[in-house]
């Protein structure tokens, strides 16, 4: 059953939305080790940023089939993300990414703006390798508080 379990915050991790920031707390919450949670859900969640910064292209002209298609307008997300790009580039938004529009769109953004694909690898390792401590610690702080005082 345990297995099961930390296979479920591998997965949580990889799917883009729920990513470190939702996973994380609920995988330390539910008792599972903080460590193997943090390892799993940074694993799962970078699983699947490396395909999109290798598949860009690939990705890039589907979608842009996609749009000619649909002629809508930018989402507020690359909206967002875009301002974050023009204020403080790739560091920026790979850094602020996770909390913000989500890792797996500050990749693809990352990439549609003409960052290398090594930055974009190397940023978006950084920034999770630095939320997924974030959102470890604090839960474990948080947890350890809740049940210190309750």
């Amino acid at each position: 059953m345990v297995i099961y379990e930390y296979f479920l915050v591998f997965l949580g991790a990889a799917i883009p939305w729920f990513e470190i920031a939702l996973v994380i707390p609920l995988g330390i919450v539910a008792g599972l080790s903080p460590f193997w949670v943090m390892v799993l859900a940074f694993v799962g969640n970078i699983s699947t940023v490396i395909p999109i910064v290798y598949a860009y292209e690939k990705v890039k002209q589907w979608l842009d089939k996609r749009r000619n298609k649909q002629r809508k307008e930018p989402s507020k997300r690359n909206e967002r993300a875009k301002k974050i790009w023009n204020k403080y580039g790739l560091p920026g938004l790979a850094l602020l990414g996770p909390i913000l529009i989500g890792i797996h769109i500050a990749t693809f953004i990352g990439m549609s703006l003409g960052a290398k694909k090594n930055w974009v690898l190397v940023w978006m390792i950084a920034s999770l390798a630095i939320w997924t401590l974030v959102f470890g610690f604090a839960t474990i702080l948080g947890f350890d508080l809740f049940l210190r005082y309750q």
